[in-house]
């Protein structure tokens, strides 16, 4: 797992930035149409989605949670007094406190299987009936494009999908909420380049190949033989997806 403490200085710039945030948050708008009162955005990292859909949508008012201190500092001074730290699997708000609950890049990171249904129990807890839980799965999937790359990280070992669409509704209609529909969107200026990608191993964002292990080094000499080492390949596409609290009756 990275240190995102240490990841926060550079994050929006090294995943997408603006133009990233720009197409999720219209994303979960697709998936929330109507949706006013009270957002709330688990594991909000920097702010830079929490931000846009603030300003998107007047009609809402939204909230955004992260764990990580420096991941807070940066998401406050972008939407002063909005943000709370706090663990997403144990969110401090009382029930059906929220009209939306978006969790975006985050159950991947899970690595364990409770803390995923934890997250989502959370979420459906504090959604309101009638509300919409909106979650991005599969992410590690969005990033096999077929290009050559790809080819060759192909055998690289995988650990199981922690966000693995079925299981994430597996999760959402055992604590009450039913699909309500599914999308993608481009990570735009996300595409790899061979050289990108030999920096991410060493970097540990691969966490089956820990930086400095020898089979780390072997896909890092394959990935240098490739050509047009500074050429992003094809931009990765996020699956999201959304259920709904139905409402009282």
């Amino acid at each position: 797992m990275l240190d995102y403490e240490k990841e926060a200085a550079r994050y929006d710039a090294s995943r997408g930035g603006e133009a990233r945030a720009e197409a999720a948050v219209q994303a979960v708008l697709d998936l929330t149409p109507g949706v006013t009162g009270r957002l709330l955005d688990v594991a909000c990292g920097t702010g830079i989605v929490t931000r846009r859909l603030a300003v998107a949508r007047p009609g809402l008012r939204v909230t955004g949670v992260d764990l990580t201190p420096a991941m807070v500092r940066m998401a406050s001074a972008r939407l002063p007094g909005a943000i709370v730290r706090a663990d997403s699997r144990r969110l401090p708000f009382p029930d059906r406190s929220f009209d939306a609950v978006t969790s975006i890049w985050l159950l991947h990171l899970l690595a364990d299987p409770e803390d995923v249904r934890a997250v989502v129990a959370e979420c459906a807890r504090v959604l309101r009936p009638g509300g919409v839980y909106v979650t991005t799965v599969d992410k590690a999937a969005a990033h096999d494009v077929g290009s050559d790359i790809d080819v060759v990280l192909a055998s690289r070992p995988h650990r199981p999908a922690a966000d693995a669409a079925d299981t994430v509704t597996a999760h959402a209609t055992r604590h009450g909420l039913r699909p309500a529909g599914h999308t993608v969107f481009r990570g735009t200026g996300q595409g790899r380049s061979p050289r990108d990608t030999i920096a991410d191993l060493r970097r540990g964002w691969f966490t089956m190949l820990p930086p400095g292990e020898p089979r780390t080094e072997e896909f890092a000499a394959r990935l240098a033989g490739l050509p047009d080492q500074d050429r992003p390949r094809p931009d990765p596409r996020f699956a999201v997806r959304a259920f709904r609290k139905p409402a009282a009756g």
